[in-house]
């Protein structure tokens, strides 16, 4: 039989309101702390329970834990109306952190300015967030969380009708996980606006991506605990994301050029289709081998960059150049006439491709075995290959290599 805890909560927030800390200094509401009460019902929650957060705004000065749950719901009463602050953190780094738990439903509340990870979750069996807003205040900046939503090392992951903001590195990002659907959210604000990294058997559909550095990206590092493969990217809106990056110095997003719709970094199985992507200044699909990331490394070592690098070397498994990559059926434009020249590239395609920024970009650096497949079904479009790998010297904006009919292929996701 299902539990309800909002009755419980509502006497809690009766006896909180003497509990004012100071307000931050982006609202004049009146704060409640629940901490130790909403803590207290994470922990004592049984399985299949609902826990309401009733209409409010509520400050913590530390994260809330929810570990070893299974089908537990925590909803608020609507986005703009239960409202989670992080504030004023003294401790830990994460807002909202969630680990070891199964069929887990966050939804119908905001929560913002924790000092790292809005919202975390880790080695989880089914896990969905819907209609959730997750922001940082204020102009974005590089001391913001890195990631709005964080799920990583999880399987079955629904991101659904939510909204990120202002994430240093990603605000809706998926990491090392397995059965995604990342569905109709909006992000803006952030370097990267949606992100899935070593993560297999994703769909990315429905998302508004605009005014971020990059709009989505689907990349492939080393040194983790599984490589990724298998990823949709349809029906998206991505427009505008010539925001510029803000991200820490050395963290590998920290190379992303401003003005890029869409960014692939050395993963493969990649169908990207029906997507509307459009003012980018920069570029409009970028398709990249983690070559070209150590290189923009220059061997400092001391850098997250640099330890990527390092990782990447000693690495037998990884592969990493980029393969079987489909666009297919997508609408590509740029109303600008320059780059963005907040990045090395932006000033290379000044030079070489001046007033027509690329549609699409290859870095041009080839697998050893040379066997590398793209395929665009748009012979119009805007193509370069900059032959990265020797200073650009056969740089081509020929795409007819790469011009053939794609074939859609099933990910096999399992059910959600």
């Amino acid at each position: 039989m299902q539990k309800h805890f909002l009755f419980y909560l509502a006497l809690i927030l009766l006896s909180a309101c003497g509990k004012k800390p100071p307000i931050p200094e982006n609202n004049q509401e009146d704060w409640l702390d629940i901490q130790a009460d909403l803590q207290k019902l994470f922990i004592q929650a049984k399985d299949s329970s609902t826990i309401e957060i009733p209409a409010g705004h509520y400050i913590f000065k530390k994260p809330l834990l929810l570990d070893g749950k299974k089908g537990l719901t925590l909803k608020g009463a609507g986005p703009e109306k239960t409202v989670l602050s992080f504030a004023l953190q003294e401790e830990g780094a994460e807002g909202l952190k969630i680990s070891n738990c199964e069929n887990i439903v966050l939804k119908d509340f905001s929560i913002e300015d924790a000092k790292g990870d809005n919202i975390k979750a880790t080695d989880c069996q089914g896990i969905r967030f819907s209609s959730i807003i997750s922001r940082w205040n204020g102009e974005p900046k590089e001391e913001n969380g890195a990631y709005a939503f964080y799920p990583v090392l999880c399987k079955r992951v629904i991101l659904e009708n939510c909204i990120a903001i202002g994430a240093s590195d990603a605000g809706i990002y998926v990491g090392q996980s397995d059965s995604v659907i990342i569905r109709n959210n909006e992000a803006y604000y952030n370097v990267a606006g949606i992100e899935s990294e070593n993560s297999r058997w994703v769909e990315i559909s429905g998302n508004i991506a605009h005014h971020n550095t990059g709009g989505i990206l689907v990349f492939d590092l080393p040194g983790l605990t599984q490589t990724g493969h298998s990823t949709k990217v349809f029906k998206n809106q991505v427009y505008e994301n010539n925001y510029r990056n803000f991200a820490p110095a050395g963290n590998v997003v920290a190379t992303v050029p401003p003005g890029t719709g869409l960014m692939l970094l050395a993963t493969r199985k990649i169908d990207i289709y029906q997507n509307e992507i459009k003012d980018n200044k920069t570029i409009g699909c970028a398709i990249a081998s983690y070559k070209i990331v150590e290189a923009l490394a220059g061997g400092k070592e001391e850098t997250n960059l640099g330890r990527n690098v390092a990782l990447a070397q000693d690495d037998q498994e990884y592969d990493p150049f980029p393969n079987h990559i489909s666009l297919r059926e997508n609408r590509i434009e740029n109303s600008y006439s320059f780059p963005s020249l907040k990045s090395d590239f932006g000033w290379l395609f000044l030079v070489k491709m001046p007033f027509n920024t690329p549609d699409i970009v290859w870095d041009g650096i080839r697998p050893p075995q040379g066997n590398f497949s793209l395929c665009t079904e748009n012979a119009d479009l805007i193509f370069a290959d900059l032959d990265a790998a020797n200073d650009f010297e056969n740089f081509s904006t020929d795409i007819s290599p790469y011009h053939c009919v794609s074939e859609a292929w099933e990910l096999n996701l399992n059910s959600l």
